[in-house]
């Protein structure tokens, strides 16, 4: 897999996260960190990466990306959805 497609399977993944964390009220940091790490995501999957004055940019991106969706996933199981009837 390309280090393009892969940016791009992430910035997926992170804005499902966001659009879930959304629609289950989570902590409004969590819905910030996710939207940035959307946001960030979005822009650079359109740019070229092998610039080096990008790499650190989106080595960073990816980084943020990648904890937000790791509080997003702690948040969500200690915080699991309630059954309606």
């Amino acid at each position: 897999m390309t280090k393009q497609m892969e940016l791009r399977h992430l910035a997926r993944e992170v804005k499902t996260a966001l659009e879930l964390a959304i629609a289950a009220l989570a902590p409004s940091d969590l819905v910030d960190r996710l939207a940035i790490g959307a946001g960030l995501l979005d822009a650079i999957t359109d740019m070229a990466l092998d610039e080096a004055a990008a790499m650190p940019l989106v080595t960073r991106t990816v980084e943020r990306a990648t904890q937000a969706l790791a509080a997003w996933y702690q948040w969500r199981t200690e915080h699991p959805p309630k059954a309606t009837a």
